[in-house]
């Protein structure tokens, strides 16, 4: 009888052992950082396990244990609440915290990325360089290779120029150039194709192409909203008499890193096929990305009767329907000046 009381005993107390040290390991591999490792960045995919949540973790030294992870996950519940997308995790934190931070989502690795209407490609590459959020000819290289890109609507072979929507982008140090063209290219697809064009790739007998370039040179003649359209106007009504566009953007542009803050002459006679004044029609592509108010511009034209303009000093236009007309508003705009 006292055996059978001592065996019951020593198996309670190994019992209580067993469960101890199991306690002391769930303890030390959940609740104990791993080390003092800096924020890493980590991407869940949609669809993954927790057990593959887990491994990555492990693989990525930020966890002790993958099962103990998953044990913590489904114990808790909160394996239902993981989501999908890229978390900045900290060495630091125990995987407790890992968890609770891939439910709520970590939004420290986020990064704004600011593109105003009326940049071009080279710019916004300069500006990712700048914010510390990719490299310019890394971007520049991507931007020029339109195929490497999936998309709804046509789209040019030589450049993304007049595609890569200006916006405000949500972005991290882990996403390469590419990644943050196709944000801008999704971005397109909502706003343009999808609410502007119903997903046709033509509006009135024109064609996407046509109506992004015709954009980007309102974008970037236009200062002021309720004149854009006007301008657009003025645009059409040239091209349908095929005069010139005759277009001070489209030279700026055919410059490239030669602009000026002042056009002479001179400049007007560069070799471009960007030279609206050499070459009649539009130029073979957008000199820049135009933005939202621009493209419907150029989608509805204002139905004006002129074919010319000239910059007032303070960004409004004259209009005239002549060219006799046209010299007496470059004369009352310089006497403005």
């Amino acid at each position: 009888m006292r055996r059978r009381k001592r065996k019951r005993g020593l198996a309670f107390w190994l019992a209580l052992a067993v469960l101890a040290t199991v306690a002391g390991l769930l303890i030390w591999g959940v609740f104990v950082p791993v080390g003092s490792r800096g924020p890493q960045l980590v991407t869940i995919t949609r669809g993954e396990s927790v057990s593959d949540v887990a491994i990555m973790l492990r693989q990525e030294r930020l966890i002790r244990s993958a099962d103990m992870f998953a044990f913590a996950a489904y114990t808790t519940g909160k394996w239902r609440r993981i989501q999908a997308g890229r978390h900045e995790l900290d060495g630091r934190m125990s995987a407790i915290e890992m968890l609770d931070a891939l439910c709520r989502g970590s939004r420290r690795a986020w990064r704004w990325l600011i593109i105003p209407e009326g940049y071009d490609t080279r710019e916004i590459a300069a500006r990712l360089q700048q914010d510390g959020l990719g490299r310019k000819a890394a971007f520049l290289e991507a931007a020029a290779s339109p195929a490497r890109f999936t998309v709804p609507f046509p789209l040019p072979g030589g450049s993304l120029e007049g595609y890569l929507f200006p916006d405000t982008y949500r972005t991290d140090s882990g996403e390469t150039e590419s990644d943050i063209i196709v944000q801008m290219l999704r971005r397109f697809d909502q706003v343009v194709w999808r609410e502007l064009f119903q997903g046709r790739a033509n509006y009135r007998g024109r064609s996407l192409r046509d109506i992004i370039i015709l954009a980007s040179l309102v974008e970037w003649e236009a200062q002021q909203d309720k004149e854009r359209a006007v301008i657009a106007g003025v645009f059409l009504n040239r091209l349908e008499r095929g005069q010139k566009l005759e277009c001070d953007a489209t030279v700026q542009y055919a410059l490239g890193e030669d602009r000026k803050s002042r056009l002479m002459n001179g400049d007007l006679q560069i070799d471009s096929e960007y030279n609206t004044y050499l070459h009649v029609g539009l130029p073979p592509g957008p000199i820049c990305n135009p933005g939202e108010a621009s493209i419907k511009a150029a989608m509805d034209p204002a139905d004006v009767p002129y074919l010319y303009y000239v910059a007032r000093p303070d960004g409004s236009h004259l209009f005239s329907n002549t060219f006799a007309q046209h010299q007496a508003a470059i004369a009352r705009a310089r006497r403005g000046r």
